[in-house]
């Protein structure tokens, strides 16, 4: 019995429905894992726990694109992990659903899986100077919160933007200068951002940034949670917690087999995407 994560390499949903269906109705894969390494996945429903969905874009799912949602369906329970960041369709990523599209596609995916099996990724808050000009996505925090408090979803997962050496690199080739607020800047920031949700039924969860868990109102995430996942499970189907040795140091997630091959980068990559090395990017 495992978990399969969907993908964290690449938003299998959003760029590759039709290589997602095909190895769904196969049930198996074989992937191409970090440093070369490959290894082989059973995806018979009968073998798999919970399947973790990542995506910026569900709307493959949602209208069944090759049988996609119809075979994801056939498993005894899927997890969807939406992230909606606000920058969508600007120059941090530019071809994922401007907010209100991504906002848009809640009350659906309400209705296929419910609110107990959806988690919202603010995931990262940036600050940036581009064309003169500070932006942030940070105003758009207030603006989530009331449309997940509408559709009833509790679980909103965030972390503050890391600046990889690659990223770097790729803002200064497009002209953009980054900003990295100091420690004690993002405390009080995300100290806001839990009184902001006091009087909501919304939890806070930061993403692989432990020292935000100081603040009352905020809980380390396990983004991938096999107690949680047990618990919920519709069959009862119980599995154990294994931290994952393959994520970062302060990763809370379980186990899990990802099926995101390394060679399948998403098409144009979030400027501040660290994962894909990519930076012949423009945004103009």
């Amino acid at each position: 019995m495992l978990i399969v994560s969907a993908s964290r390499r690449t938003d299998l949903i959003a760029f590759y429905p039709k290589y997602f269906s095909n190895i769904l109705k196969k049930r198996k894969v074989k992937v191409q894992g970090p440093f070369g390494h490959r290894y082989s996945v059973n995806l018979s429903p009968s073998g798999v726990h919970t399947i973790v969905l990542w995506s910026k874009n569900f709307e493959n799912f949602i209208n069944n694109r090759f049988e996609l949602k119809d075979l994801l369906m056939s498993y005894s329970q899927i997890y969807l992990h939406f992230t909606i960041t606000g920058l969508g369709g600007a120059e941090m990523e530019p071809i994922i659903p401007k907010p209100q599209k991504a906002l848009e596609q809640l009350k659906e995916l309400v209705k296929i899986v419910g609110t107990e099996r959806i988690a919202i990724r603010f995931d990262p808050i940036i600050f940036y100077k581009y064309e003169g000009k500070l932006k942030t996505n940070y105003d758009f925090f207030p603006i989530l919160i009331k449309e997940i408090s509408k559709h009833g979803l509790k679980k909103l997962i965030f972390s503050f933007v890391q600046y990889y050496p690659t990223v770097i690199k790729r803002f200064k080739k497009v002209g953009i200068e980054y900003i990295d607020p100091s420690k004690e800047k993002k405390l009080k920031l995300a100290s806001d951002m839990a009184k902001e949700i006091r009087e909501t039924d919304i939890k806070l969860y930061a993403c692989s940034q432990e020292f935000l868990t100081k603040i009352e109102g905020i809980e380390k995430s396990k983004c991938i949670d096999a107690e949680y996942l047990s618990n919920i499970h519709p069959l009862g189907w119980k599995i154990k917690y294994k931290k994952d040795r393959g994520q970062r140091k302060e990763c809370g997630c379980s186990e899990s087999k990802d099926i995101g091959n390394y060679g399948m980068s998403c098409p144009i990559p979030c400027l501040y995407c660290y994962a894909n090395k990519k930076i012949n990017v423009r945004i103009k």
